[in-house]
């Protein structure tokens, strides 16, 4: 089924037009498993649902006209950070609607901080992004194991580098994260 996958993404680089309705029917559940697992990791003050986050991604992703697709797992790499823009834009655009007494989307955050239960989406976001400026590769392995649920393996297949070297920086990124969120949970 993967391989299915990659010569149907084989067919969206070449610019077929019925490439996306070939590649949908094929990911979808895969999709759908993802953002459940987005939602599940959040607290329960959202109203968003998996079908919902999905078929935002999949109208992000038909726009993606300049991306050469490569795999499965790359697919799945970039529909895990267009999910993660979604889910921080829609957190903002909640917390503006209520102004004053808006509580923070929190999300679960212990994979990346085992001592944190939950977290404000905002400030894993703006951490992520911080983290993207001091070491990219770090960041994005982040984004794609947290928010993009992929294996180390498929977060190395993506990134054209070794299993060991996503492993470490895994853990380096994760150490860094932890030390800025709580760095910003002390500040006032």
């Amino acid at each position: 089924m993967p391989g299915d996958v990659t010569s149907e993404l084989s067919l969206l680089k070449a610019g077929s037009p019925d490439g996306w309705a070939k590649v949908i029917p094929k990911v979808y559940s895969e999709l759908r498993k993802l953002a459940a697992g987005h939602l599940r990791r959040e607290s329960g003050n959202h109203t968003l649902q998996p079908t919902e986050l999905v078929h935002e991604a999949y109208l992000r992703l038909i726009r993606q006209h300049s991306i050469a697709w490569q795999s499965r797992t790359h697919f799945f790499g970039v529909a895990a950070h267009l999910m993660r823009l979604i889910l921080v834009d829609y957190a903002r655009r909640r917390n503006r609607a209520k102004r004053g007494g808006a509580e923070a989307w929190h999300v679960d955050i212990s994979v990346v901080d085992p001592r944190a239960k939950t977290l404000d989406l905002d400030a894993l976001d703006q951490a992520l992004d911080r983290l993207m400026q001091v070491d990219a590769r770090q960041s994005r392995i982040v984004e794609m194991r947290y928010f993009g649920g992929l294996t180390v393996d498929e977060t190395a297949e993506v990134l054209g580098m070794s299993p060991k070297t996503v492993r470490r920086d895994w853990t380096v990124a994760r150490a860094w994260l932890s030390g800025e969120l709580r760095k910003e949970a002390r500040e006032p």
